[in-house]
């Protein structure tokens, strides 16, 4: 009898750990390992700090858990040893995660290879603008205020090109903030006459953290020690191939 007791303890621990588990429910959903039913309260994850969250060793990729620190769920969809924390849903008070806006250029005559510096006329076309209270733009400066505090991505493409003869010129470009270049340089813009050779590309990836009120733009500017290069114009190749893309992520 024992020994009968011992079996079905053994198989219901089995049923256990590899069948369903149902919590409040003897009919968990087929598609479900875990299907949890309540109609008086919820789920609580685990609720942890930035600081608590990014001790976690080798955390898999998809662990969901809450941030304390940004009031959000976050969930790892870097790997195991290079964890990117993403946000998926947010209550606090930044809201608006994923709106963007982009513009793209109509101005195919301005000299791009400017000494000095100019911002560069992208807000030619607005192709879109998620949230109109987010995102405000300035097209005679060529600026794009955000109106809200917090994280983004912005990213800039502007294909050159060049009419002149004259053999070398190499404009490059950097995102402002209230007017102050930041964050990375796009110096790939080198032209070389010599075969033909008459166009280029420039291209920004950054993430900012921002607050409420400051200004985007794109300076761009000839890069060589010969300001003689800045007497031949460079200009975006053609209207919409460059665009301004700003998205908020946290």
């Amino acid at each position: 009898m024992f020994k009968k007791l011992l079996f079905l303890v053994f198989l219901c621990t089995n049923v256990l750990i590899y069948g369903q588990v149902g919590v409040n429910t003897t009919s968990p959903d087929p598609s479900a390992v875990l299907d949890v039913f309540s109609n008086e309260q919820g789920v609580l994850l685990p609720q942890l700090t930035t600081v608590q969250r990014d001790a976690i060793v080798s955390p898999a990729n998809g662990l969901l858990i809450y941030n304390t620190d940004g009031n959000e769920f976050e969930y790892n969809f870097g790997s195991p040893t290079a964890p990117v924390w993403q946000v998926i849903a947010n209550t606090g008070a930044s809201g608006n995660i994923g709106d963007s806006v982009k513009y793209s250029n109509t101005d195919v005559t301005t000299n791009i290879n400017a000494d000095p510096a100019i911002n560069a006329p992208l807000l030619g076309t607005l192709n879109w603008n998620d949230d109109l209270t987010l995102y405000s733009a300035n097209t005679t400066t060529n600026q794009i205020t955000v109106n809200q505090a917090g994280r983004y991505r912005v990213i800039v493409n502007i294909p050159v090109n060049t009419a002149g003869t004259r053999d070398r010129m190499a404009p490059e470009m950097r995102i402002t903030v209230n007017g102050t270049a930041t964050g990375t340089y796009s110096s790939t813009g080198y032209i070389r006459t010599n075969n033909g050779h008459q166009d280029a590309s420039l291209h920004i990836t950054e993430t900012l953290e921002l607050t409420a009120g400051q200004n985007i733009g794109v300076t761009i500017s000839e890069a060589a020690n010969d300001s003689n290069n800045a007497a031949n114009n460079v200009t975006m190749r053609a209207a919409g191939a460059a665009n301004i893309y700003i998205e908020k992520i946290r």
